[in-house]
């Protein structure tokens, strides 16, 4: 067999660096499970969307060759992240820096930490900041930019934000977080570069994924009932099968009566006395009667006592106490110790 000539040498690895050069991420995804096989492939796709699928069995579709030096790179890189996101997720910041470099070298883990760090990063400087100036930051941008940014933050200072928008400003937004699913690092960039001019700077590489009716839910579960009630009528005009999905993942004080027996003496051992006895002065009777049936019968006598002799309650007052109970149901969920369902919509196995 003739040995390859320098220029034939020369040639190749241009050729290969010019296939790395081209190569987009959803292309070195095809690549890579191209690479790993069927049997193997078709596990991963159990693990990824619908639209996720498509995009790579077509980029898969396109792959006409790729040189072996090529494919080994590609497996070496998601190799390396698979490393370095296992050893950050394990340990803090320092330490994923010291095993990354004793594994790849200085330079090779500090890119690696700047990969797995970034998609966490979008909007970040946001956390420590007020969401009045959020507001005033957001007060005259587009629905589709409060809804992006609104998306990076938690769902509490988002419900404050929202709760003191323009009422048709309002549902705009929520339409938006109900459309989300991810967008590209330039759109976000460029949303952060704007607000960058009165708060911060942050760089953010990748996709990011967020929104959606979960969000949504959460950010209606964090509002003033008042502007809930506002908020969902106004969309059950324009698109009642959204606020039929947004309700099936709220959780509210009605919803107690779900819960099973259990769950219900569990979180009234941890409610505040008064929280519970305004509450129930604005409860239905079907939820009224489900919780005093959890009652010792000394705490049903007082809790009678009580309502009574409680007159005049506002019911701004009624909803700041449902509110708080549900924060404890919500709480104790988060604990593990109580289950929130939606009479049978989650599958519990007992």
């Amino acid at each position: 067999m003739a040995e390859a000539t320098p220029e034939a040498v020369q040639a190749t690895e241009e050729t290969t660096e010019q296939e790395k050069e081209k190569m987009t991420a959803i292309r070195k995804v095809a690549a890579f499970i191209v690479a790993i096989g069927q049997q193997t492939a078709s596990e991963i796709y159990k693990h990824l969307s619908d639209e996720e699928v498509e995009k790579i069995s077509i980029e898969i579709s396109r792959i006409d060759s790729l040189s072996q030096d090529s494919i080994r790179d590609i497996m070496d890189e998601f190799y390396e992240l698979f490393i370095a996101q296992k050893v950050v997720a394990e340990g803090g910041q320092e330490y994923s820096l010291s095993v990354l470099m004793n594994a790849f070298g200085k330079e090779k883990a500090k890119m690696l930490m700047e990969r797995i760090q970034s998609a966490n990063r979008a909007f970040e400087f946001l956390r420590d900041v007020d969401y009045k100036s959020i507001l005033t930051t957001l007060q005259n941008e587009l629905p589709q930019t409060i809804a992006l940014v609104l998306s990076h933050i938690n769902s509490k200072k988002s419900a404050q934000i929202i709760a003191e928008l323009p009422e048709d400003v309002q549902i705009e937004v929520f339409k938006r977080i109900a459309d989300l699913d991810s967008t590209s690092q330039q759109v976000i960039r460029g949303v952060e570069e704007m607000i960058h001019e009165k708060l911060s700077s942050v760089s953010s590489v990748g996709e990011v994924e967020f929104g959606g009716v979960n969000y949504l839910a959460d950010v209606m579960n964090n509002l003033d009932t008042r502007t809930e009630k506002s908020i969902m009528e106004e969309l059950d005009v324009s698109d009642p099968e959204l606020v039929e999905e947004i309700r099936k993942k709220m959780f509210t004080f009605d919803d107690i009566v779900f819960l099973d027996n259990r769950e219900i003496q569990t979180f009234l051992r941890e409610c505040d006395q008064k929280d519970l006895t305004v509450a129930l002065k604005g409860a239905g009777a079907e939820v009224k009667d489900v919780i005093m049936s959890n009652m010792s019968q000394r705490q049903q006598e007082t809790i009678r006592t009580d309502l009574q002799y409680l007159h005049n309650v506002r019911m701004r007052d009624v909803e700041d106490a449902q509110r708080a109970i549900i924060d404890t149901i919500r709480r104790l969920e988060e604990a593990g110790e109580i289950v929130m369902s939606k009479g049978g919509m989650d599958e519990i196995i007992p």
